[in-house]
């Protein structure tokens, strides 16, 4: 009896939409197993799906009581129906399997099973057939609409086997991206530990022999020493800071601070900087305002020391760069802004990412290992804040960040995401 075409629409169309909110693989395929014998009017069906590396199939799925006895069984590619469809890659129909060499009639002496008539079509992904379906023993011959339905099943299963392939790939690539950052936070927090000690002797002799040394020329060789080894000594701590939050391991001492007093500070410790390139750094705050807020001010300070040698380092002689701090009611604002070789839109949402650098000419050109916006990212979200960054290429950026007055108050949006 053929089943009306409007029930095995619906039934396909159900199907369908079901795909799109699989929880279960294994629940899906049969029920498209159960819709594909029961739209042809088969006794049973069964999915075997090809195993590349034994090159032969087994029992993705089936629908006999007997399951289990024929789970673990193995189905080669030559002398059966399922290898000549994956070999040729079109349907085959069977109507009586006694007479036709290619039936596999082992499986049928495990599941206790008589294959009378069989119906077997492709699962195809891309332009490879992966696994067969088939359905058996329909009590009349089946026909070209069995066939369509069969084919429309088959694409459906070829469509959830591949969306669990991919969502397993999808899983790999995450587990494999969160080993290799635990891989890469461990190598930094031994590295930055191990790295401290020599770093440490090799500061404290240098400054001693600095303060032995008369001659000019040896002078200049130790402070080149000095200088590097005190780079290399900001480079660790920016490391350990990022790795401390990431680790949860930083801990703030806020105490009321002026933000205002911080300014001023950082302003006058890059003042040298600042006259060496030729550059106008002046600070704006609100008269008779000390910005004052609950902080770690060590923090903070860094913070803020990284904004401005970012915005020095990237203005040009004769440029200039203002620090400006702003009183509001829930929150205070500082900004630092320089009219320098601005960032390209495109690079914007990533600036305070752990070693982002924009563009190889710049890094060439100024160096740095792009540590410090990320390190001023992580302290000023420590406090309940938020940073972000404004710029157009060619005519300079604008960092901006906000430190609340209360912790639980919400600061308003910000134009970036952080």
């Amino acid at each position: 009896m053929t089943t009306p075409r409007i029930n095995v629409s619906a039934r396909l169309l159900d199907l369908t939409r079901n795909l799109s909110s699989i929880t279960e693989l294994e629940t899906y395929l049969h029920a498209l197993l159960s819709a594909a014998k029961e739209l042809t009017g088969s006794a049973s069906a069964s999915l075997l799906e090809y195993d590349e590396t034994a090159k032969e199939f087994f029992f993705n799925s089936m629908l006999w009581f007997q399951g289990d006895q024929v789970r673990s069984a193995r189905v080669p590619v030559q002398g059966s129906v399922a290898g000549w469809v994956f070999l040729y890659g079109k349907p085959v129909v069977i109507d009586d399997v006694a007479t036709d060499k290619r039936h596999y009639k082992k499986i049928d002496e495990l599941a206790g099973f008589t294959t009378k008539s069989i119906l077997g079509v492709p699962v195809i992904v891309g332009e490879r057939t992966i696994a067969v379906l088939e359905v058996f023993n329909k009590l009349e011959p089946y026909t070209n609409e069995d066939i369509w339905i069969a084919e429309t099943i088959s694409a459906l299963i070829a469509a959830s086997l591949q969306t669990n392939s991919l969502e397993k790939n999808i899983q790999a690539t995450q587990d494999e991206a969160r080993e290799l950052e635990q891989m890469k936070n461990e190598f930094i927090a031994i590295a930055s530990h191990e790295l401290r000690t020599p770093l440490g002797l090799i500061l404290g002799h240098a400054t001693f022999l600095k303060e032995l040394l008369n001659e000019a020329d040896y002078q200049e060789q130790v402070d080149t020493i000095i200088r590097n080894a005190t780079k290399l000594k900001e480079i660790i701590e920016n490391l350990t800071s990022v790795d401390n939050y990431e680790s949860g391991s930083a801990l703030l001492k806020s105490r009321k601070v002026s933000v205002e007093r911080i300014i001023e500070d950082v302003a006058i410790s890059f003042s040298d900087m600042a006259k060496k390139k030729n550059i106008a750094l002046r600070t704006e705050t609100q008269p008779s305002q000390e910005l004052l807020v609950d902080i770690d001010g060590g923090k903070i300070a860094i913070v803020l020391s990284n904004l401005v040698k970012n915005a020095l380092t990237f203005t040009n002689e004769k440029g200039q760069v203002v620090i400006r701090g702003e009183q509001h009611p829930e929150y205070v604002k500082v900004t630092v802004q320089d009219n320098g070789i601005g960032i390209p839109t495109s690079d914007l949402n990533r600036i305070f990412d752990r070693f982002y650098q924009v563009e190889s000419h710049l890094t060439r050109k100024h160096g740095g290992m792009g540590l410090g916006l990320s390190v001023a990212k992580v302290m000023v979200e420590m406090h309940g804040g938020r940073i972000w960054a404004e710029s157009k290429e060619g005519e300079g950026s604008l960092f901006s960040f906000l430190l609340p007055v209360r912790k639980t108050q919400p600061l308003p949006q910000t134009p970036f995401k952080t």
